[in-house]
């Protein structure tokens, strides 16, 4: 089984997948290629998704019993003795320019007079 997601990518592509797999969703196509039409889909995916971002999942024999490519992504799938997991980039705190006003609220008040 192969899953092949799209996000952002010409219509052109999509159209192309559709000759051998099923879109069962907008950008989701399914379908049960053999290896060597799967890795030249993919191959394909890699040279006309422009700007858009691609995922390649398909069954394989392994403990998690599939496994996944990406392109484009910024989560990237990482081999941790032997399981593919996803790496998430970590989030970006957001600073404040400045502190918090003083008010009349309870919050306020034991800022200030720290209780």
């Amino acid at each position: 089984m192969t899953v092949i997601v799209l996000t952002n990518c010409p219509a052109g592509l999509r159209g192309f997948l559709t000759r051998w797999l099923l879109e069962i969703s907008p950008g989701v196509f399914i379908g049960n290629p053999s290896a060597r039409i799967r890795d030249a889909l993919w191959s394909e995916v890699h040279a006309y998704a422009d700007q858009g971002r691609a995922l390649l999942a398909h069954t394989t024999n392994t403990e998690q019993g599939f496994t996944f490519r990406t392109h484009d992504h910024s989560w990237h799938p990482v081999d941790i003795e032997g399981l593919t997991l996803i790496r998430r980039p970590k989030d970006r705190p957001t600073v404040s320019a400045k502190p918090p006003t003083p008010g009349w609220s309870t919050a306020s008040k034991r800022r200030r007079f720290g209780h």
